[in-house]
């Protein structure tokens, strides 16, 4: 049985015994049932949920640290009295190939102040992207690929 669904139904069970289906309640369930997971690994015989599950808290908590550092980045770049920008809409060559990775990262850098996924090319090797500061397009490609899209492909391949 795949490992997710029993996590599921685990914390529908948990739900069911305490009588509260409120989400607090239910992402408890989720959690208790993963750790009881993680406790029969062995026996169940599938160590690569709870890899991809590190894997996707790593990914997310890339993203929090990098939306708190370009938060301030463009906090500072608003609030200096001389606004010295250089924006502008580099291409960035992609690695991802999926349509679900192609739009989470599109989407990562969309939410991350400062840049905003532009179009996707008709072959879908390329994501135009506006950065509020385009000085370095070079250095935004290398921290694209270095962050958002290398969490990516960790996570989900």
């Amino acid at each position: 049985m795949n490992l997710y669904l029993a996590n599921v139904l685990m914390a529908l069970i948990w739900a069911s015994v305490t009588g509260s289906f409120s989400p607090i309640n239910l992402v408890f369930g989720f959690a208790l049932g993963a750790v009881a997971l993680s406790l029969i690994r062995e026996q169940v015989g599938s160590m690569g949920y709870f890899f991809r599950a590190r894997r996707i808290l790593s990914l997310v908590l890339l993203f929090i640290y990098e939306l708190v550092l370009s938060s301030v980045k463009v906090a500072k770049l608003v609030l200096s009295p001389k606004m010295d920008l250089k924006p502008g809409i580099f291409a960035y060559p992609l690695k991802v190939d999926r349509d679900a990775e192609i739009t989470l990262l599109a989407n990562l850098i969309t939410l991350t102040p400062g840049t905003l996924s532009v179009d996707v090319s008709e072959d879908r090797r390329m994501l135009y992207v506006h950065a509020l500061d385009c000085s370095d397009p070079d250095q935004a490609r290398e921290d694209i690929a270095d962050g958002f899209e290398r969490k990516i492909l960790e996570a989900f391949r």
